[in-house]
């Protein structure tokens, strides 16, 4: 089979297109013929050899081929998998169980996989396991968002942006996005109240008093965000430089037990079934549509993840495997 592979750590030029043996699934896995999949931060994060992705692979990558998110169907299966059968559409999140959704076939734990509906798109349901997940957990995880509630979303026009913006106007908030100019346009027409052009204004010198204020790409530093929040406000990060992270996770438990103003990283439930169910119910309903900024067979994958590290891309570029005889 053909797949994307990458074995040391470097820029997105180290990825190469090869042939490699097609995966034989475990007693607990399945074989999963993959239709489409989508980037993710997380695939910049282990290609640059971030701390966390070398806690498995000190010198190079312990996952070769890269891919989180995945749709397709079940061809195969081991021998004690009671979920699934051959033929089953699926789609799932395989961050916790060894990435592999670039190439066209992956072996998947049947724990991390779900059923797709008929009615949603294997490049739909590709976009959905990562960032619109992380995006929700974002949104309702440490507290319910209220109707009326003011959210702040930084780096609105990204992946998880675009369906943090969507999500929200859903709950009833009155949303801010915040991006590049490029991308205001598009936020407006996804649901966005206010725009705000990084560039041009300084979100944290505004005035304005949030109820919620969702960062997905943080630069500043989380006192900035405080002078920005209401009394009673939440800071939440889920996405962004290490330090910012580093920084959320030291320093904000305890600007939170003095203040009533709270600051943290949100959890992130990889594998919440509850979640999925929640965003194909909206999708369904029409009220959540997934921002795909282009579609893409596996030897665009470099280009496209150099788009991303520069912020060039508009919500989620969705890999079509399904097509990869064609490559």
């Amino acid at each position: 089979m053909k797949a994307l592979v990458c074995d040391r750590y470097g820029p997105p030029d180290v990825l190469r297109l090869e042939e490699v043996e097609r995966p034989t699934p475990r007693d607990d896995q399945v074989l999963v013929k993959v239709h489409a999949s989508s980037l993710n931060a997380a695939d910049l994060e282990i290609l640059g050899g971030a701390a966390w992705a070398r806690i498995g692979g000190p010198f190079r990558p312990r996952n070769k081929i890269l891919g989180s998110d995945v749709a397709g169907q079940v061809v195969e299966i081991g021998r004690n998998v009671k979920r699934w059968k051959k033929g089953d559409a699926v789609f799932g999140d395989l961050f916790m169980c060894g990435f592999g959704a670039f190439a066209e076939y992956v072996a998947v734990r049947e724990d991390a996989l779900m059923l797709k509906p008929d009615s949603i798109s294997f490049e739909d349901a590709a976009t959905l396991p990562q960032a619109a997940k992380i995006a929700l957990q974002g949104l309702r995880g440490r507290r319910p968002l209220k109707k009326g509630q003011k959210v702040l979303i930084n780096g609105a026009g990204g992946g998880m942006g675009t369906f943090a913006v969507q999500i929200a106007k859903y709950f009833g908030a009155e949303v801010t996005a915040v991006d590049s100019a490029g991308k205001l346009e598009m936020l407006r027409t996804i649901g966005a109240d206010h725009v705000i052009d990084y560039v041009k204004e300084d979100c944290t010198k505004s005035g304005e008093r949030y109820d919620l204020i969702l960062d997905t790409v943080t630069r500043r530093s989380i006192f900035e965000y405080r002078r920005i929040m209401a009394p009673d406000g939440l800071f939440v990060l889920i996405g962004g430089s290490r330090y910012a992270i580093f920084q959320a996770m030291v320093l904000g438990p305890f600007v939170s037990i003095i203040s009533k103003k709270k600051l943290g990283i949100n959890p992130w439930n990889v594998n919440s079934e509850e979640d999925l169910r929640f965003l194909l119910e909206l999708i369904e309903k029409g009220m959540l549509l997934p921002v795909i900024d282009r579609r893409i067979p596996l030897d665009e994958v470099p280009e496209a993840l150099r788009d991303l590290s520069k912020g060039l891309v508009n919500g989620k570029v969705v890999v079509m495997i399904e097509n990869v005889d064609k490559i």
